[in-house]
């Protein structure tokens, strides 16, 4: 996401930094897969053409990936590189994570407290066993609330 977010807004300038943030936190909030929100940045940035070239885009990669590696997976699960490949993965995905959270935080402007609320979701997150729901359910309360 990082990436869409520069060739997207910094470098193209094809929709806001709240635009963006906000067509991502629209597609988050409907129910169905993740990548809806490249649909959506799609039809906000080119209309029709551009959620379908969006989609195709990040879809068909995708798939095609996750077909091979399933494939691979099935017939080699237990082998050294099999192993070293599903430990390597984990601090990649949880790196993209972090830095879609930080860019996303600060592309909408928030302020000192929006920041503080943030880091203590991340907290919680990451140190407790607490349903994420509630964390969220929290920072909605927050921004509600006027505290953000």
């Amino acid at each position: 996401m990082p990436d869409m977010y520069r060739y997207v807004v910094d470098d193209n300038a094809m929709v806001s930094s709240r635009e963006f943030s906000d067509v991502y936190a629209l597609a988050q909030a409907a129910p169905g897969p993740n990548a809806l929100w490249v649909t959506l940045l799609g039809l906000q940035a080119r209309g029709a053409a551009g959620a379908l070239a969006t989609t195709l885009g990040i879809l068909i990669p995708a798939t095609v990936f996750s077909l091979i590696a399933s494939a691979l997976h099935a017939r080699h699960a237990d082998s050294p590189l099999a192993l070293a490949i599903r430990r390597g993965l984990a601090p990649v995905a949880l790196g993209f994570m972090l830095a879609s959270g930080w860019l996303l935080l600060r592309s909408i402007g928030q302020s000192v407290g929006g920041y503080a609320l943030a880091l203590a979701a991340l907290g919680v997150a990451m140190g407790t066993r607490v349903n994420p729901l509630w964390v969220m359910a929290a920072g909605a309360i927050a921004g509600t609330a006027g505290v953000v």
